[in-house]
């Protein structure tokens, strides 16, 4: 991706962690956050490698069609995977969108900074960036945590991958590093 090196720099970070992160959720006793965290570990580690700045790594030609590949199959699996409800239509739509930026790389100038040149932000683009802001958003207002009823019992503690308010912040951060790395394209 192409923008400022220490901003890049922060979205690398930011996604590795989050990838860490989504890899000891894996740990889960309950299969279906350990399958969801595997889905967001690997996006989170592929928008790290996809931000590290061109000016440290310039990929070689090859790895950007197997970023799509990668990223192609996550789509397919998210795609089975949701034919029996839609909570696996936003790893649908991120893993979209990851084949989507791997193949604008693979397209672009090797040499030049991909720019569209007073044309505008291609539909597809403006399309994702409102979808992550949208998800941003609404990703924000469910962190706010909800008043317990007086006199309710304190929630039991839960290990570190059985935390739902980790788990969203995790996507939460995931959408952030999104609409970044798509504000570049």
């Amino acid at each position: 991706m192409h923008g400022p090196v220490s901003t890049a720099w922060l979205l690398v970070a930011l996604c590795a962690a989050t990838g860490a992160y989504c890899l000891l959720r894996m740990r889960s006793g309950i299969g279906e956050q350990r399958r969801a965290a595997g889905g967001e570990a690997l996006m989170g580690f592929g928008m790290a490698a996809m931000a590290v700045p061109a000016a440290v790594f310039t990929p070689p030609r090859w790895a950007w069609p197997l970023y799509a590949a990668v990223f192609g199959a996550a789509a397919l699996r998210a795609l089975w995977a949701g034919r029996g409800g839609r909570r696996h239509l936003h790893h649908l739509v991120g893993s979209a969108a990851m084949v989507y930026m791997a193949v604008a790389m693979a397209v672009s100038p090797h040499t030049a900074h991909h720019t569209h040149g007073g044309t505008g932000v291609p539909l597809l683009t403006g399309v994702l960036l409102l979808y992550f802001a949208g998800y941003v958003l609404l990703s924000g207002v469910r962190l706010i945590p909800a008043v317990a009823p007086a006199g309710a019992p304190p929630p039991a503690p839960a290990g570190w991958g059985d935390r739902p308010e980790l788990a969203r912040a995790c996507r939460l951060s995931m959408g952030i590093g999104m609409v970044a790395m798509l504000l570049t394209m």
